[in-house]
């Protein structure tokens, strides 16, 4: 009863749809009557674009290399001669050598006859003069002292004070190169003998005991191994100076 009412039914369904309006059921290629479902077609659906290109970017500089010292900029002609001047602090002055002077070398026999007595016996053999009563103790006329053996000059009258020794004083040389200084122990005594450094002469020795001068040296020199060249360029006579020892004291002092 109930499988009849239910394909009254379905009889009642067939008849009153068409083609139009109906599915109809597509039968297996096979023919065994077993359905196969329709594939459902999918919407439509706009053309989905592509993934979107990332527009052209303004070239992006290239990436600093690690940084380090930056670039010093090229320097000026002037400013790189500057720098090398500063590199090398000497200049034209103190980059000429001192010249030492030429050596002269004569016999004894030729020294005895270009020398007096008195000068042979200090100069070349070492001997010392008289102090207080020799010819330039108390000079202090401008200009210069040179050998008087061959005539090198030596010191200047800038130089010279009044040691109060007996002999003619200078605090400094003309030049370093213009004497030589050697260990002198003769006479039970040590002392720094001078010497012309042309000639091989003697001229006295050198003490440290002048405090008040600049070098805090006292060249003393005997007045024989002298010989005064005048400043003609200065037409005032220097006046002579101070003694650093009271005018009627006692002086012991080494002699030249």
């Amino acid at each position: 009863m109930r499988y009849t009412f239910v394909l009254s039914l379905v009889l009642a369904g067939l008849v009153g749809c068409d083609s139009s309006t109906c599915p109809v059921t597509p039968t297996s290629p096979t023919g065994s009557g077993s359905s196969v479902a329709t594939p459902t077609e999918a919407p439509d659906t706009p053309d989905t674009p592509n993934t979107l290109e990332t527009p052209n970017s303004p070239n992006t500089p290239n990436t600093p290399d690690t940084p380090g010292a930056p670039d010093t900029p090229p320097m000026p002609a002037e400013s790189a001669e500057t720098a090398r001047s500063e590199e090398d602090p000497s200049d034209e002055t103190s980059s000429k050598e001192p010249e030492m002077p030429e050596k002269i070398v004569r016999t004894e026999e030729e020294w005895k006859r270009l020398l007096t007595p008195a000068q042979y016996y200090v100069l070349r053999e070492k001997g010392t003069e008289r102090p207080f009563v020799n010819e330039f103790d108390h000079h202090f006329e401008p200009g210069v002292y040179a050998c008087a053996a061959c005539g090198q000059e030596l010191f200047s009258s800038t130089t010279k004070f009044n040691s109060g020794c007996g002999w003619p004083a200078f605090y400094a040389a003309q030049a370093g190169d213009r004497v030589k200084l050697t260990p002198d122990t003769s006479h039970g005594m040590v002392r720094t003998e001078v010497t012309c450094a042309a000639c091989d002469s003697h001229l006295g020795h050198i003490f440290d005991d002048a405090p008040q001068t600049p070098t805090g040296q006292r060249y003393c020199i005997n007045s024989v191994s002298l010989k005064f060249i005048p400043n003609r360029s200065q037409e005032t006579p220097q006046t002579e100076p101070e003694s650093a020892t009271p005018p009627n004291a006692s002086v012991e002092s080494p002699s030249p």
